[in-house]
């Protein structure tokens, strides 16, 4: 399967499960639900003091929805560490059908009209899948980040989904729960009343 629908892929989100492409194996698409499952807990939220500082500075312009395509290109993108990414063509595509139909969604960071980080994600309900982030200025993603989790508690979200921890994540709190935990919350959170931008 090189490009599943996008009500297969909300469905499977509904479930736990989410979609990631192995380019060794030309892009074909692998379903998973790790146990543990790394979440964000919105209500223990930390921002390192140097990071607040920065934000609180304001270097860059913070957007939502501005530019879907080029986030989600800047986050398939090569990185230093690694050559290829698990965003295949076919999955992008799928996110910005996903983003058309309104449950895709990035936070970006702007500076002199140039995008110089963001990162985008799955909003279902109260439930937001972070999938992906990209700099190209000293902490542009993690501003980014800030600002997504602050729009997420204003708006009544319950669980940040971030599927796997990582040194750098756990920095603002990130931990792991096990999958049937994650599941229950997972359950609550896309029956919350909210939207994470005003319906058009």
């Amino acid at each position: 399967m090189k490009r599943p629908s996008p009500q297969l892929v909300l469905s499977a989100y509904m479930q736990g499960i989410f979609p990631m492409a192995h380019p060794e194996e030309e892009n074909r698409i692998y379903w998973y639900a790790p146990d543990p499952r790394g979440i964000i807990p919105l209500d223990d939220f930390h921002v390192p003091r140097r990071l607040e500082q920065t934000v609180k500075k304001g270097p860059y312009e913070i957007a939502i929805n501005r530019n879907f395509k080029g986030v989600i290109e800047a986050c398939a993108a090569p990185r230093e560490t690694q050559s290829e990414t698990w965003i295949s063509s076919g999955l992008a595509e799928v996110f910005t059908q996903l983003y058309h139909l309104g449950f895709a969604h990035t936070v970006e960071a702007w500076h002199d009209e140039k995008l110089v980080g963001g990162l985008y994600g799955v909003a279902i309900g109260g439930f937001f899948a972070g999938e992906s982030m990209f700099h190209r200025k000293r902490d542009a993603s993690k501003i980014c980040l800030v600002h997504l989790v602050r729009r997420l508690r204003k708006r009544g979200f319950t669980l940040l989904d971030i599927q796997f921890t990582t040194d750098h994540l756990e920095q603002f709190g990130a931990t792991e729960i096990p999958r049937e935990e994650y599941e229950r919350r997972l359950a609550r959170a896309v029956e919350v009343d909210t939207t994470f931008v005003d319906p058009r």
